[in-house]
């Protein structure tokens, strides 16, 4: 009998263990969307399922919509949900249809020139995009002839079909974190009116020869955190904005980027161009910028001022490319003009509502700190008047010019202002145009071999005051 007690016991021992071992993995707060009908095919539009998930998953009060491993889900525009963490699994893909006629409601609200929207969400709280598996633009699909260093935009009028990745919208508390991103069609990341936002980990790997392909733009938005991520992007890595459709959010405030990674082809970190409200209390460090067109871009066009920002121990490297792309090689650019009339698709959108003509802000109480670069192109500080931009300071900043590309140098790019859009000439370490209180505080020039076309002197000053060069 005793041996028949001790067996018993051991059995109830290991089905307790059972049991408990089943409570304890059981996920009751999952949704996989194969579950709601997705195939996983890569042809089959997989939207429906995945918003079916979605939903229920928020309904229900919350939890993890699951994109599982092995599977690349075609999908339609489809939107997010509160209290929904979409968690994308190793080696699972959402993949952008590449149907144009899918891509109906604007990226922009009203201003349909600039791109659709593929996934979105507005006015929702504690929404999360995570994991380790991709979402795929399918961007290639959207373009037009494949060109040298660029793709030809389709021709479009007042509507562009092209998808934006992700548009999200007055979200409260947003974390994106471990995902690729890749190959957008046109921006890749877009907070509008976002507060309490992580971005972390992430690597957006966008086509460099698409045009407007953003990485990360932070519109609007308030208490952003961007760190430990990989970008390459055709267009900005990541922008800093305001744009005029989201007038209602606010000015852009309290953002901080760290130990992050970019290349671009046009301004790896941009602050503008679109910027009607205020930009403040800013700090980009410890980030590396290589082979891009240009650096560090302030790029002041509106009525918007740019104040209290920190650019710190960077490592900054530029190139020339052709004019498709805005910049000239300026490893760090400070400028503040009117925006150019133009006839550009958007450019209606871009004024104040019934103005014909722009006015620019004021940039000012710009630090840079120990920054490394080597570019065909110094440091370019300007503005439409004097005092527009003022306090710049320039600590422990060395240039290293050098001759890389086989483009002519002597040229400095202010686009899109009214005007000129070129400033033309030689080649300086620092060129300040109409500004003020500006200073060079322990900075260098070196100039390599070879050396820049047009080089010329380590410092230029034109129609500028309180400029101070010390040691």
């Amino acid at each position: 009998m005793t041996g028949i007690f001790k067996t018993n016991r051991l059995l109830l021992f290991v089905l307790g263990i059972c049991l408990l071992g089943s409570c304890q993995t059981k996920q009751t707060n999952v949704y996989n969307i194969l579950d709601y009908g997705a195939t996983g095919d890569g042809t089959t539009d997989d939207a429906p399922a995945l918003q079916r998930a979605i939903d229920a998953c928020s309904k229900a009060g919350g939890g993890t919509v699951l994109v599982p491993a092995g599977h690349t889900f075609l999908c339609s525009p489809f939107q997010l949900a509160s209290y929904v963490d979409l968690h994308l699994e190793p080696n699972s893909c959402l993949l952008a249809n590449p149907n144009e006629s899918v891509y109906t409601e604007s990226a922009f609200g009203e201003n349909r020139g600039e791109g659709m929207m593929w996934i979105s969400g507005k006015g929702l709280k504690n929404v999360s995009i995570t994991g380790t598996g991709t979402i795929d633009g399918n961007g290639v699909a959207f373009m037009g002839k494949e060109l040298e260093d660029s793709y030809e935009l389709k021709p479009v009028t007042d509507f562009d079909p092209r998808p934006h990745v992700l548009t999200l919208t007055d979200v409260e508390k947003l974390v994106i974190r471990d995902v690729t991103i890749r190959n957008s069609a046109y921006w890749t990341v877009h907070l509008i009116g976002c507060r309490d936002a992580s971005i972390d980990g992430i690597s957006i790997l966008n086509n460099l020869k698409i045009r407007n392909g953003d990485g990360i733009d932070v519109d609007h938005s308030k208490d952003v955190r961007i760190a430990n991520c990989f970008i390459e992007s055709g267009d900005d890595c990541i922008c800093l904005k305001n744009r005029r459709e989201f007038e209602q959010y606010g000015p852009c405030e309290d953002v901080v980027v760290s130990n992050c990674t970019m290349t671009s082809r046009s301004c790896a970190i941009k602050i503008g161009s679109e910027n009607m409200d205020s930009i403040r209390r800013v700090l980009f460090t410890n980030c590396i910028i290589k082979d891009s067109n240009r650096g560090i871009g302030i790029q002041n066009r509106d009525e918007g001022t740019v104040t209290n920002v920190v650019f710190s121990n960077m490592i900054v490297d530029c190139r020339f490319f052709s004019d498709v792309w805005w910049g000239k090689a300026e490893a760090i650019y400070v400028t503040s003009y009117p925006r150019a009339v133009g006839n550009h698709k958007d450019a209606g959108w871009r004024f104040p509502k019934g103005a014909t003509k722009g006015a620019c802000g004021e940039v000012s109480h710009i630090y840079f700190h120990n920054i490394r670069c080597t570019s065909e192109n110094g440091a370019f500080v300007g503005g439409d008047t004097p005092e527009k931009v003022n306090h710049i300071y320039f600590d422990q900043v060395s240039l290293s010019l050098q001759k890389k590309t086989a483009y002519e140098g002597g040229i400095y790019d202010k686009r899109p202002c009214d005007g000129e859009g070129f400033v033309r000439g030689n080649t300086y370490g620092f060129y300040i145009d109409t500004a003020s209180d500006i200073r060079l505080q322990s900075c260098n020039v070196a100039w390599g071999t070879p050396r820049p076309d047009h080089a010329a002197d380590n410092v230029k000053t034109v129609n500028a005051t309180g400029v101070k060069v010390m040691p």
